[in-house]
């Protein structure tokens, strides 16, 4: 599954002021030593886990931004960076091929907004690789179920309701973890020993975020009615009334995301 280059230039800022402070505090912590750091990071997108992390973590950096779709990777690698900061792109199947991606030096592995696309074989997956290669994992932004609308509309509950269920089909890894994904990701950490750093990285959408709250509602709508075909009508009045209320000013938004960082147990 793929995202279009104006949907993630949309969220973006809106991901970077969601990223938990703590969480990300504790990727440079256990890197602060290093003098140097090699990340791998998975559906890269066009980049933004490198922008908002790449500050956190030790002057000399080499990073393997992975992704299959060949548009974004273009826009992926900085224009400029700092010298001592080396960034390539890759492309690659991550369904097919991810025990490749791993391969190679790695000192941390990154993603975001990714694992609550993924089904449950393929996360046993990427842990296997992750524990059996003693890696730290740095998973943020990740979809968690939580969803809120203000002021709220009683069609909100059913809207949300069928989202999540959408969030469990098939987005080309299998059926999908969903808001399940960070959640079972800790618990197969843990029982590996990894030690887990996690909180909350909600969007936290105010009036002026008209824009983001409109493809958001849209996008929910879409969800709504692949899940339920019967209920069209409601869901297109549902979905009038809320952007009634974005255009008058008046509308808020709380999406729950978690994120967590995992270490290896020392060897």
């Amino acid at each position: 599954m793929s995202f279009s280059e104006q949907w993630l230039t949309l969220r973006e800022p809106h991901d970077n002021a969601a990223r938990n402070g703590k969480v990300l505090d504790a990727v440079g912590a256990a890197f602060a030593k290093q003098g140097a750091i090699n990340v791998v990071d998975l559906a890269c997108g066009t980049g933004s886990t490198f922008r908002a992390v790449s500050i956190a973590l030790p002057e000399r950096q080499n990073w393997r931004l992975v992704d299959n779709d060949l548009s974004l990777l273009a826009r992926a690698k900085p224009a400029s960076a700092s010298p001592d900061i080396h960034v390539t792109t890759q492309p690659l199947d991550l369904q097919r091929d991810l025990e490749l991606v791993l391969d190679g030096p790695v000192d941390l592995v990154t993603t975001s907004a990714f694992l609550d696309l993924v089904s449950e074989e393929w996360l046993e997956r990427l842990i296997t690789e992750l524990a059996a290669r003693n890696l730290p994992f740095y998973a943020a932004i990740n979809y968690d179920g939580r969803a809120s609308c203000d002021p709220a509309d009683p069609f909100d509950a059913s809207v949300i309701k069928a989202v999540n269920r959408h969030q469990k089909t098939d987005k080309g890894f299998g059926l999908s973890l969903g808001p399940d994904a960070a959640a079972r990701a800790v618990a197969l950490l843990q029982r590996l020993d990894y030690t887990i750093m996690q909180g909350k990285s909600d969007w936290v959408l105010r009036r002026q975020d008209a824009e983001m709250q409109t493809e958001i509602l849209s996008g929910w709508a879409f969800a709504a009615r692949e899940i339920d075909q019967g209920a069209m009508s409601e869901i297109a009045n549902w979905l009038t009334r809320r952007r009634s209320l974005i255009a008058k000013g008046q509308s808020s938004m709380r999406v729950g995301h978690v994120d967590f960082f995992a270490r290896p147990p020392r060897r």
